[in-house]
């Protein structure tokens, strides 16, 4: 199945490692390499455009299928899906989201944010705060706890979701309970290029290539990559929400998002970080597929049960 995955994988993205990627053509073949998903019951969906910076934004909302014993004041978390900024959308990380819901007893608010070229940095942060903002704001008519607002994300997410929380602390709020980091974008100037501790990743999977073309892609060929905006592992750590760290032994984003969890620790912020060894770039959102992969899904949904429950440090 791994095999597999990383041939479909190396197929949608043989155009970057041709040195002539096309946004538009990677999307479409990424799209229609997709496998169909395994159905992820949830109590239910809703979907809206809600305001954003540059016109609508569209997002899709799960309620879990069993919120636990009590069913008011659920918490919330706010996800920006993976995909360099570039691809993906709501429906590449509907299982993914399905299983938050479930797993962590949450409301789980995915957000669809603009995606570069077309629209380059900083409109992905933009929209990204935007969404943070409305949903702080509908916590009450959601049946949200305004104490246990979390952002969370996968690579390029998790680089929006560490940034939203650096921009909640320094705007004042709203208040962020915990922040989610699955395998992190948080180093733009791509001075590590190779897998943690040397191992070759899979074949197909993301390589130095691909992070050089998602970074131009976003920031442009002559963007600012030490903006901590881009780059948060570069931001001020002070006073941050506790936080989880996801990362892949075969991922070559794995040293710079333990790195980042180090970097939280020294500042004083509480946060974990769990690496799974045979884990490349991507896994995580391909739970219907791969057990380790359900297994991080469920140690994820596990950690934030703990963190979110009654009496822990963020409440």
């Amino acid at each position: 199945m791994q095999t597999e995955l990383a041939d479909r994988m190396s197929t949608a993205f043989a155009s970057i490692a041709a040195g002539d990627g096309n946004a538009v053509a990677v999307r479409a073949s990424l799209k229609a390499s997709r496998r169909p998903a395994r159905p992820v019951p949830v109590g239910w969906i809703d979907e809206c455009h809600i305001p954003g910076p540059a016109g609508p934004l569209q997002v899709r909302i799960y309620f879990p299928l069993d919120p636990g014993p009590s069913r008011e004041e659920l918490p919330v978390l706010v996800y920006f899906h993976g995909g360099g900024f570039v691809l993906c959308d709501l429906d590449s990380h509907d299982s993914c989201c399905r299983r938050l819901a479930n797993g962590a007893g949450a409301i789980v608010v995915s957000v669809d944010y603009r995606l570069a070229p077309e629209s380059p940095f900083p409109a992905a942060i933009d929209d990204a705060w935007a969404a943070t903002q409305w949903v702080a704001g509908q916590l009450a008519e959601l049946g949200g706890d305004p104490a246990r607002l979390v952002v969370a994300g996968d690579s390029a997410g998790g680089n929006l979701a560490a940034v939203v929380a650096m921009l909640a602390r320094d705007r004042g709020g709203p208040p962020i309970a915990f922040q989610l980091l699955i395998y992190p974008v948080v180093d733009q100037r791509r001075k590590q290029a190779s897998a943690s501790a040397g191992r070759p990743a899979p074949s197909g999977t993301l390589t130095a290539a691909h992070m050089q073309w998602f970074t131009e892609q976003y920031l442009g060929r002559d963007g600012d990559r030490s903006n901590p905006l881009a780059s948060p592992l570069l931001g001020d750590f002070t006073g941050l929400p506790p936080a989880h760290v996801v990362t892949g032994a075969l991922d070559p984003l794995c040293a710079e998002g333990e790195e980042y969890a180090r970097r939280l620790q020294d500042a004083g912020v509480p946060a974990s970080v769990k690496r799974y060894e045979h884990g490349f770039h991507g896994f995580f959102n391909l739970a219907d597929h791969l057990p380790f992969a359900a297994q991080a899904s469920d140690d994820v949904c596990a950690v934030l049960r703990a963190a979110l429950s009654e009496g822990s440090p963020c409440n």
